[in-house]
C-alpha cells in the first residue's frame, strides 16, 4: 500500500510539472500571437489610409477629366460645300477653318494641365498624410538613436507612450519590432543577466571606439 501511494504521489507530481510547463508556454505562445497581430493591426491601418488617399486621388483625377467643357458645335469643323467662285467669298472660306482648328488642341492642353494640377495635388495630400503620421519602426528607430545607452522593449514602450499619448503602443509589439530591425541589421541586442536590450549598431561602434580610446591613456600612466 504504501508503495502504491507512493507511485501516485510521483505520478501526480510528474503531471503537475507538465501541465505547468504546459501553462506556460501556451502563455508565451498567445504573447507571441498577440504581438504579430497588433502588428498587423498597425499595417492593415496604414493600407486603409493609403487606400483612402488613393481615392482622393481618383475622385480628383475624376472631376478633372468631367470638368474639361466638350467642344461645341461651332468648334466642329464641317465639311465645306463645293461653291461658284465668287469674288472675295472663297477667300474669307479658307480663312475660318484655320482660326476655328486651333480649339481642339486648346482643350486638350487645358485638359491636360487639369489632370496635372490634379495629380500634383492628390500627390501633395497622400505625402503630407504620411509625414504627418510615422510609422511605429521610424518611431523606434528614432528612439534609439537619442539614446546613450541600450535600452529595453518595456522602455521603448514606455518612452514611445509617453511622447505620443494618441497611438496605442504594447511592449509585445514594440519587442516583435525590435526583433524584426535586429534581423534587418537596423538594431543590435544584448543580453544581461535575464534582460535583453536593443540600441543603433551606431551607437554600439561608438561605444567600442570610446574604450579603444581609454586603453592608451591607462597602459600610459
Amino acid at each position: 500500500m504504501t508503495e502504491t501511494a507512493s507511485e501516485t504521489t510521483d505520478i501526480k507530481a510528474q503531471y503537475t510539472a507538465q501541465v505547468a510547463a504546459d501553462l506556460e508556454r501556451n502563455a508565451k505562445e498567445q504573447d507571441r500571437l498577440r504581438g504579430e497581430i497588433d502588428a498587423l493591426q498597425d499595417q492593415l491601418e496604414a493600407l486603409r489610409q493609403d487606400h483612402t488617399v488613393l481615392l482622393d486621388m481618383r475622385k480628383a483625377l475624376g472631376a478633372a477629366t468631367t470638368s474639361t467643357p466638350a467642344p461645341s458645335a461651332e468648334d466642329v469643323v464641317a465639311p465645306s460645300v463645293p461653291r461658284q467662285k465668287t469674288g472675295a467669298k472663297p477667300k474669307a472660306d479658307k480663312k475660318a477653318p484655320a482660326k476655328k482648328a486651333g480649339s481642339p488642341r486648346g482643350g486638350k492642353t487645358a485638359k491636360a494641365s487639369a489632370k496635372a494640377s490634379a495629380t500634383d495635388s492628390a500627390t501633395n495630400s497622400a505625402t503630407a498624410a504620411k509625414a504627418a503620421k510615422p510609422t511605429l519602426v521610424e518611431l523606434i528607430r528614432r528612439h534609439l538613436n537619442e539614446q546613450n545607452e541600450p535600452r529595453s522593449a518595456a522602455e521603448v514602450a514606455t518612452a514611445l507612450s509617453q511622447s505620443h499619448p494618441d497611438r496605442r503602443i504594447q511592449t509585445n509589439v514594440v519587442r516583435t519590432t525590435l526583433e524584426g530591425l535586429v534581423a534587418k541589421s537596423h538594431a543590435q541586442r544584448a543580453k544581461q543577466g535575464s534582460s535583453v536590450f536593443y540600441t543603433t549598431p551606431d551607437a554600439q561602434e561608438s561605444t567600442a571606439r570610446s574604450g579603444d580610446d581609454a586603453e592608451p591613456e591607462q597602459a600610459g600612466e
